[in-house]
C-alpha cells in the first residue's frame, strides 16, 4: 500500500478522538462554505461543493453543521478566504505539500514556516516539490462494494484511469478533472463511496525508518492543528513493520 493510503489509515484511526474530530469539522466547513461562495449554492449545480458535501458527509459530519456552513456563505456572512499552497521537505527529505485555506497570509506563511524549521523540515518555493505529484481525483469503496473484477469494470465504464485493490478496499483513481463525473457514475454502478476527494498522488516516494516517521507524524501534527491548513500530503514510503510501531 502506498505511502499516502496508510497516512490516511493512521489519521482515521486518530479521528474518532473528540478533539480532532471538531477541528476536522471545522475544516470541513470552511471548505464547504467557500465552495458555496464561489458557486451556485445547490450541490448538485457546483460540482465542487457536491464534493466538499460529499466529503463531509464521509466524515459522519451532522447534516445541520453541512447546511449551517451552506447558509453562511449565502447569508454573505462568510470570511474571505484565500487558497494557498506551500511546499517543501520534512524528515529525511520527504516532500510535503500543505493547502491552507487563510484570511491573513503573513500569518500563515509565519506559521508554517515555523512549523517546518522546529519539526526538522524546510518550507521551500512553490514548485519545489509538486513536480513530485500528480493532482488526482480519488474515490474509495469498502473491500464489500465488490471483488477487484467487478470494481475495475464500474471504474473502466466510469471513466477512470486506475484501481488498487486490497483487503482494505477499493482506491480508484481519475483525472482531476473528471472526478465529479466519474464519480457520480461509479455511484450508480457501487452506490455511495467511502470518500471522493481531489488529492496530490505522489509519483515517486521516500523510504522512512520508524524514527523518520516518528519525526514525519510530529510535523504534521503541528501543521494540521493549526486551523487554516486544510490538508497535508507527502511521499513517504514505509514497510507494514515500521506503520505497525506507530
Amino acid at each position: 500500500m502506498a505511502g499516502h493510503s496508510k497516512w490516511a489509515n493512521i489519521q482515521h484511526r486518530k479521528g474518532r478522538q473528540d478533539a480532532v474530530r471538531a477541528k476536522l469539522f471545522s475544516k470541513l466547513s470552511k471548505e464547504i462554505t467557500v465552495a458555496a461562495k464561489m458557486g451556485d449554492p445547490d450541490p448538485e449545480k457546483n460540482p465542487r461543493l457536491r464534493l466538499a458535501v460529499k466529503d463531509a458527509k464521509s466524515q459522519s459530519m451532522p447534516k445541520d453543521n453541512i447546511d449551517r456552513a451552506i447558509n453562511k456563505a449565502t447569508g454573505g456572512d462568510g470570511d474571505d478566504y484565500e487558497e494557498i499552497r506551500y511546499e517543501g521537505y520534512g524528515p529525511n527529505g520527504v516532500a510535503v505539500i500543505v493547502e491552507a485555506m487563510t484570511d491573513n497570509r503573513n500569518r500563515t506563511a509565519s506559521t508554517v514556516r515555523s512549523t517546518f524549521t522546529k519539526n526538522g523540515g524546510n518550507l521551500g518555493e512553490t514548485g519545489s516539490v509538486g513536480f513530485m505529484f500528480d493532482r488526482k481525483g480519488e474515490i474509495t469503496y469498502p473491500a464489500d462494494a465488490g471483488d477487484a473484477d467487478t470494481v475495475m469494470m464500474a471504474a473502466i465504464e466510469a471513466g477512470a484511469e486506475d484501481v488498487e485493490s486490497s483487503d482494505d478496499g477499493h482506491v480508484i483513481w481519475c483525472a482531476d478533472t473528471d472526478l465529479n463525473e466519474v464519480a457520480t457514475a461509479l455511484e450508480a454502478d457501487l452506490g455511495e463511496s467511502e470518500s471522493t476527494k481531489l488529492v496530490w498522488k505522489p509519483t515517486t516516494t521516500t523510504e522512512m525508518d520508524l524514527d523518520g516517521m516518528q519525526k514525519l507524524m510530529k510535523l504534521i501534527e503541528a501543521l494540521e492543528d493549526d486551523d487554516d491548513i486544510q490538508r497535508v500530503t507527502t511521499n513517504f514510503e514505509a514497510d507494514d513493520e515500521v506503520m505497525a510501531q506507530l
